[in-house]
């Protein structure tokens, strides 16, 4: 199942048990990457979708799907970048096929969701090794660290192929969709920081 179609999903899910409409996400997109998401974001008619990452390529690939597009680390966001961000006022955060392998690290991502109201959506995936416990990216600490920490409730959490590697082996991934209850403090930040 294309992740694209579990965001379809997720805006069904939001109406119909929380009683949320896709024309009311405002969409912070992270690791915006060709814009794909965007896409299907626009298609199910989000009300907004900002796009960040550290390459240019949705402008490139996709010109015209993002509100606005910002071409950053999250790491090391320049402050008037962030105050930018801010002013977007994302109550819904995205990230696909980019957690994990170097592209978003953990503190990208935990500052991103700082990035976003409270409460918020959050839809991501993960290839599904790296929410093990031998995992060495760091995620699936931080996960269950956000959980067990009440920064966030995962709402769904569901196991799909997300493709087929070079040598056929099918590739699975996890799909989450979780509230943002808190934002992130600085101990937690600084954790990641030194990580």
């Amino acid at each position: 199942m294309l992740f694209s179609q579990l965001h379809r999903e997720f805006a069904e899910s939001v109406v119909r048990e929380y009683g949320g409409r896709p024309d009311e996400f405002r969409t912070l997109d992270v690791g915006a990457g060709n814009g794909m998401v965007g896409d299907e974001l626009q298609a199910i008619g989000v009300q907004s979708i900002v796009g960040i990452d550290i390459i240019p390529a949705a402008n490139r690939d996709r010109p015209g799907i993002y509100d606005d597009y910002y071409v950053s680390d999250l790491t090391d966001l320049p402050e008037v970048e962030e105050q930018k961000l801010r002013r977007a006022n994302a109550n819904c955060l995205t990230t696909v096929a980019a957690l994990g392998f170097g592209d978003i690290p953990p503190l990208a991502f935990a500052k991103a969701l700082n990035l976003i109201a409270t409460p918020g959506w959050i839809a991501f995936n993960l290839k599904e090794s790296f929410l093990r416990e031998l995992d060495e990216t760091g995620f699936s600490g931080l996960i269950r660290r956000l959980n067990r920490d009440g920064y966030i409730q995962t709402l769904c959490y569901r196991r799909y192929q997300h493709r087929i590697s070079v040598s056929g082996e099918p590739l699975f991934y996890v799909a989450v969709i979780a509230r943002k209850l808190k934002d992130l403090d600085c101990e937690l930040l600084e954790s990641l920081q030194s990580s």
